[in-house]
């Protein structure tokens, strides 16, 4: 009962649609509000406001100020969009996002789409998310470093709402060859840990490293470098496939 009446009076703080349309609505106190960093609580007699410290400094939100209901109303929008690229900014000192990822983490929070869209492009235009670096990073890392497959990384910059050109232009950047030596540094590891018959350590290894996302032919290539390696030249290899 207490946490929802918190809830009705946090809401109450952001809107202006109960205060009286018909007066000048005099500033009768600030407060800072110790739990919620940067913001203040800015009272007019018995109606309150919740506004970030940059608008409040703004829009001179001091003690004896007067304001209409209709200029609350752009403040209160104003303090919405700077909530919306605070809480960005406070997503990107974790780690590197996309778009996307900010958006989602945005709506979490219940902001608009219309003020989330408008942070996104501020963030774009200060270079602080840029999806087309990210996509390039994001793939030379994972199929360098982790060892990951084309089709794997494909994948996952889907899921992050990068755009299929993008995704396109930044595999592009990683060569054939970064490829073929992470499939054959993490293949032949596999091989090596793998027990049986040669036929079981092919069908085994080429399974691995197709779910990481190698492409049937790379897979073929490496198993046949470590079936040469182990002086089974004349082993036969299976075709291997994603289907």
């Amino acid at each position: 009962m207490q946490l929802e009446e918190d809830m009705e009076g946090q809401q109450e703080e952001t809107e202006v649609s109960h205060f009286p349309d018909d007066q000048e609505l005099v500033i009768t106190a600030v407060e800072r509000q110790p739990k919620q960093k940067g913001r203040y609580l800015i009272s007019f007699g018995e109606y309150k406001l919740s506004i970030h410290e940059d608008v409040m400094i703004k829009y001179r939100m001091l003690r004896g100020n007067q304001f209409t209901k209709q200029e609350l109303e752009d403040i209160v929008l104003a303090d919405e969009k700077q909530r919306a690229y605070v809480q960005a900014l406070k997503y990107l000192e974790r780690k590197q996002r996309t778009r996307k990822e900010l958006a989602d983490r945005l709506k979490e929070k219940e902001i608009s789409q219309s003020v989330i869209e408008q942070a996104l492009q501020r963030l774009e235009q200060e270079g602080l998310i840029n999806d087309e670096l990210y996509a390039k990073q994001w793939a030379s890392q994972r199929i360098s470093s982790q060892r990951k497959g084309r089709a794997w990384v494909r994948q996952e910059l889907r899921q992050k709402g990068v755009d299929k050109s993008l995704i396109s232009d930044a595999l592009d950047e990683v060569s054939q060859e970064q490829e073929f030596e992470s499939c054959l540094i993490v293949g032949r590891k596999k091989w090596n840990q793998t027990r049986g018959e040669v036929m079981d350590k092919k069908r085994k290894t080429g399974s691995f490293l197709m779910r990481r996302g190698f492409s049937g032919d790379h897979v073929r290539m490496a198993i046949n470098q470590f079936i040469q390696e182990n002086g089974d030249a004349d082993e036969e290899l299976e075709d291997f496939s994603f289907d």
